[in-house]
C-alpha cells in the first residue's frame, strides 16, 4: 500500500494543532489496487496471447502461417517480421515504463492486421484483431504515466552521450 504525507498548515489543521504536523494520508484505495490488478493481469494475458499464440508460431514457420504469408506474397521475410514485432510487444507489455507505448504500437500493428485480414482474407477473422484492440487501447490509456517516465529517461540517456 502506499503512503503519501502531506504537510498540514496551520488555516488547514484544527485551531489548536500545530503548524508542523504531518497527515499520513493512503492513496491507494482497496478499489483501486483491485483495478491495478486486474490490468495487470490483462497485461499478462495479451503477453501471453502476443508471445505465444501470435509470435511463436510466426517465428518458429509453423505451416499455417507460412501458408497465410505466402497468400498475401509477403512471403519469410514479412512473417518473421511480424512474428518479431509481436514478440517484442508482447515482452514490453510486461516492462513497466514501456507498457503503453507497446499497447500503442501493438494496437497500431493491429489496425494493420484488421485492413489486411480484409483485403487478404475477405474479412475472414477481421473481428479479432478488433477485439485485441480495445484491452490495448485500455492498458495504453491506464498506464500512460509511464510515458513520461520514459521519456524522462531517454532524455537522461541523450544527455549523457
Amino acid at each position: 500500500m502506499s503512503e503519501t504525507t502531506v504537510p498540514v498548515t496551520a488555516s488547514a489543521a484544527a485551531p489548536s494543532a500545530d503548524s508542523s504536523r504531518t497527515v499520513v494520508a493512503e492513496s491507494a484505495t482497496a478499489r483501486g489496487r483491485r483495478a491495478r490488478i486486474a490490468l495487470r493481469g490483462l497485461q499478462v494475458v495479451l503477453a501471453l496471447f502476443y508471445v505465444i499464440a501470435s509470435a511463436l508460431p510466426k517465428l518458429i514457420a509453423h505451416p499455417s502461417a507460412v501458408e497465410g504469408f505466402d497468400q498475401m506474397g509477403w512471403g519469410s521475410t514479412g512473417m518473421y517480421t511480424i512474428g518479431v514485432l509481436e514478440l517484442a510487444g508482447g515482452v514490453a507489455l510486461l516492462i513497466p515504463v514501456l507498457q503503453s507505448v507497446a499497447a500503442m504500437a501493438l494496437s497500431g500493428l493491429m489496425v494493420g492486421a484488421f485492413v489486411v485480414t480484409l483485403t487478404y482474407f475477405n474479412g475472414e477473422n477481421a473481428a479479432t484483431p478488433l477485439i485485441l484492440i480495445v484491452p490495448l487501447t485500455l492498458i495504453a490509456w491506464a498506464r500512460r504515466d509511464s510515458n513520461t517516465r520514459l521519456l524522462e529517461l531517454l532524455r537522461l540517456v541523450t544527455r549523457r552521450a
